[in-house]
């Protein structure tokens, strides 16, 4: 058991370590104190495990065991990347599982949250509650379209030498612009251990993933009977915000945040006001 000096709460300062399992060798990152259920976050499209946003991670390992990893053949992770969400879903299984866990909480973002839905569908015992932002259901409307509207927005973050997450996550008016500024400055609060940058060709194998889930037969959400918090801004370029709305309705036991004049990066332009309610959520 650990100590109150033991613990580590800030992201910035969480070592990196790995575990072996089926072949390929998992890069994860945890923080907070150990003991009772963990909180895994599953993380968005091109991200590695530099990508989470401080802000948001260690609030909620104050007072919870948080875990973050690298999905197969992301980051320092080892392996190839799946061409499919339901194939990355059963590595994060084979994951949280090597790690000795039969019972998680989920924090997700954008296709996190389609891993995490792919997860709970066929492995409802290991999840205990869901946390879905800036996502959406399998066979949404328009979730196809990420794949040229990521290209469109790399192109002009180039073109001003910018991150092209303050194009795909942010409105480019003043408020979104700062809120832009400010979550990539978090994002490089990390000085040392930074995580191994993705590969190109397993960038385009999520992108190829991503079209597949959004052109494929929606499931049947009505089997999700976790408690479940979605969130998104009211006006999400990526996944369309009325996407989030659609898993309100067909996840029963749901609660639904839409902020204002927001996008894609929603909850972390609005991370002080998401945040205690995501705290209060999981701790409930």
């Amino acid at each position: 058991m650990s100590t109150p000096r033991d613990v580590i709460t800030s992201y910035k300062d969480a070592p990196t370590r790995t575990v072996d399992v089926g072949g390929a060798t998992y890069a994860y990152r945890e923080l907070g104190p150990r003991g009772g259920i963990p909180v895994v976050f599953f993380v968005h499209l091109a991200a590695t495990l530099d990508n989470w946003d401080p802000r948001i991670i260690d609030p909620i390992a104050a007072g919870r065991h948080v875990i973050a990893f690298d999905n197969r053949g992301v980051g320092a992770s080892t392996g190839k990347v799946p061409d499919s969400v339901e194939a990355m879903a059963e590595d994060a299984y084979a994951f949280v599982t090597a790690l000795g866990f039969d019972e998680i909480d989920v924090f997700s973002f954008s296709l996190g949250g389609f891993i995490a839905q792919a997860l709970v569908m066929e492995h409802p015992e290991l999840v205990r509650k869901l946390v879905l932002t800036g996502t959406g259901p399998k066979g949404g409307r328009d979730i196809d379209k990420v794949v040229a509207t990521t290209y469109r927005d790399i192109v002009r973050a180039a073109l001003t030498r910018s991150d092209p997450k303050e194009f795909l996550f942010f409105h480019r008016d003043a408020t979104g612009k700062a809120a832009a500024r400010a979550f990539i400055d978090r994002l490089d609060e990390r000085a040392t251990d930074r995580d191994a940058p993705l590969e190109i060709s397993a960038f385009r194998t999520q992108l190829k993933a991503i079209k597949k889930w959004g052109r494929s037969s929606p499931d049947d959400l009505s089997a999700i009977t976790q408690p479940t918090l979605i969130a998104n801004g009211d006006n999400d370029r990526m996944v369309p915000s009325i996407l989030s709305e659609d898993l309100h309705r067909r996840i029963a036991n749901s609660e639904l945040i839409i902020y204002p004049d927001s996008g894609h990066g929603a909850i972390f332009q609005f991370h002080e006001k998401f945040v205690p309610v995501a705290v209060e959520f999981l701790a409930r």
